[in-house]
């Protein structure tokens, strides 16, 4: 599937990275001393254990200030975002931006019935649709995910229809919704875990995978300019001018022949 930079949804848990410590076997505060000294000296050992006590306080406050930097900068950039109430349905828009495709707008009824079904942003669902599949319903990734909403096979109950465009609906917005809760509403984290999985919702930008992060730069670029009242994305033309028009193309080839149909 001609996804820009070879997109391809993975709803899978990511694995657990695991940081082995090399293990110190030389002190460097041993000090070559003479026997008699070794065997009978309490000032000597006294010495050693205040040197030791200092070396470790130190060692901790630099490694203390090492791993909090750290920490920090792999953070992904910070964006304030509207976390929408379902206890007020004003703060959910009714249409989509225009600064989606055609073959996006396309699917403008449906996607403003899926936000009140699913008490989602329309303009998030569209930026969803938009780097998947373009509006494709048939499309299916190496991957193996399928449809509308790129759906990886283990999120369908057996016999399920996974290309049906309502099924699909309802596996990929309810994956996304759940992603949205855990992400305490950033949006941002949301479209990061429906691409690598909930759990790179908490890893932090340092250990996200190389397509979740293109992931979150495509997605968090166009869904900004949806909600800013743009006209036009920037972030999604440079999306298509990455391969995406591919992509539109043969979504608009598919919805010509389901509107002859």
């Amino acid at each position: 599937m001609p996804h820009p930079s070879g997109y391809h949804s993975r709803h899978a848990e990511e694995p657990t990275t695991t940081i082995t410590i090399r293990e110190v076997v030389y002190d460097p505060l041993e000090i070559e001393v003479n026997s008699e000294h070794r065997s009978g000296s309490p000032f000597l050992r006294a010495s050693c254990v205040t040197l030791l006590v200092f070396f470790i306080c130190g060692l901790a406050g630099f490694l203390g200030v090492f791993i909090g930097r750290s920490l920090y900068m792999s953070l992904p950039p910070k964006v304030t975002y509207v976390v929408v109430d379902r206890r007020d349905p004003s703060h959910i828009a009714t249409t989509i931006s225009p600064v989606f495709t055609p073959e996006v707008q396309y699917w403008a009824p449906q996607i403003a019935q899926w936000a009140q079904d699913y008490n989602l942003d329309p303009n998030l669902i569209a930026t969803v649709i938009q780097i998947e599949s373009c509006g494709d319903p048939t499309v299916g990734s190496s991957a193996g995910a399928q449809g509308l909403f790129q759906v990886m096979p283990f999120h369908f109950a057996v016999g399920e229809n996974m290309t049906d465009v309502q099924t699909n609906a309802m596996r990929g917005l309810t994956y996304l919704a759940q992603g949205l809760q855990k992400a305490d509403g950033n949006a941002g984290l949301a479209l990061a875990g429906y691409n690598g999985g909930h759990g790179v919702i908490s890893w932090g930008w340092a250990r996200w995978p190389d397509e979740t992060r293109r992931y979150f730069y495509w997605g968090m670029g166009i869904y900004e300019d949806a909600t800013n009242g743009k006209d036009t994305s920037a972030r999604l033309q440079e999306w298509l001018q990455a391969g995406g028009s591919s992509l539109c193309q043969r979504a608009a080839a598919t919805q010509q022949t389901l509107h002859a149909s």
